[in-house]
């Protein structure tokens, strides 16, 4: 049923289990499922407590951390590295931690959890259950950082293409900026979880150990501004391609509007001289179509002095 199970000992190793209580003899047991199992909400109505286990089968959840009776149940997000999945579609892993157990519940897979079944099998197991929240929100906080790096390199390109006047708006800038929005949206609940997690402190988070969440809490809080600054800037560089646009439109009308008022005369007069009714001055004169052509290019000059004197050219 479970994905994992663990007995965790204090010196780092770890055994499966030949039981299946809730906790063991050793410093804490980890269960590791998945929210599609259909034994799930069953087991976890016969072994937690309803609140616990009611936080743990939520199908849709946001970042929190509650202190529960002796445990804490801590909902947190990690950026989605599956194949073929959008890395702002941030993956979920619910928690239920106390001191001799932690029962996390995940709906897509979580590669921070797979760091931690790593480091297990090389006999590198988190000690305690504070251990294994550091380690947990540190895997998951070094992979946000990484995602916002990549975001703040993406803007400078895109900061370095409004050098050029002639280049096109990106069609990926839109999707950044969404993606900007959208990790915002979780980060900034996880901001203030972690930060509440960080002033816990009794049997379960050690001082030590809420020192070490208190640092991880602040690099969540600079990805958090980061992502701030840098929707900014998108939204920048997204009106500076506005603007540029604007600009070559308002530039292309000028110029129909000149061509317009210089060739709008000429257009009359040809117009005029090119009614067919008796009585038309120059209908016999060879010499005609010439003394029209002349005078229409005088009036194009006059056209044009009077626009360079009222400053339209």
């Amino acid at each position: 049923m479970p994905l994992c199970v663990f007995d965790i000992h204090p010196d780092g190793t770890a055994s499966v289990p030949d039981d299946t209580a809730l906790t063991g003899p050793s410093a804490y047991r980890w269960w590791h499922f998945d929210l599609n199992d259909p034994e799930l909400a069953s087991w976890c109505a016969s072994t937690l407590d309803p609140i616990p286990a009611a936080a743990l089968l939520q199908s849709e959840t946001r970042p929190r951390c509650d202190p529960y009776k002796d445990g804490l149940i801590l909902n947190l997000r990690g950026i989605n590295m599956n194949d073929h999945q959008p890395s702002d579609q941030m993956v979920s892993v619910r928690m239920w931690v106390a001191r001799d157990v932690i029962v996390t519940v995940r709906v897509r897979k979580v590669f921070a959890m797979d760091d931690i079944r790593q480091g297990i099998d090389a006999d590198d197991a988190p000690r305690s259950p504070a251990a294994f929240l550091q380690r947990l929100i540190g895997f998951l906080t070094g992979r946000i950082q990484n995602e916002v790096m990549q975001i703040v390199e993406l803007t400078e390109f895109y900061e370095r293409d409004l050098e050029d006047k002639d280049t096109p708006t990106p069609k990926e800038l839109p999707e950044a900026r969404r993606r900007v929005i959208k990790l915002r949206r979780y980060l900034e609940p996880q901001q203030n979880a972690l930060n509440r997690l960080a002033t816990i402190t009794g049997d379960l988070i050690t001082p030590d150990a809420a020192l070490e969440l208190r640092e991880l809490a602040n690099r969540t809080t600079i990805a958090v501004e980061e992502l701030a600054a840098q929707q900014e800037r998108i939204i920048a560089v997204q009106d500076e391609h506005d603007l540029q646009v604007s600009q070559k439109q308002a530039s292309h009308g000028y110029r129909l509007s000149v061509a317009a008022a210089v060739f709008l005369p000429l257009g009359f007069l040809t117009g005029l001289f090119g009614v067919n009714v008796a009585g038309m001055p120059g209908m016999k004169d060879p010499m005609a179509f010439t003394v029209l052509c002349v005078v229409m290019g005088f009036v194009c000059v006059i056209l044009l002095i009077a626009l360079k004197i009222t400053r339209w050219l």
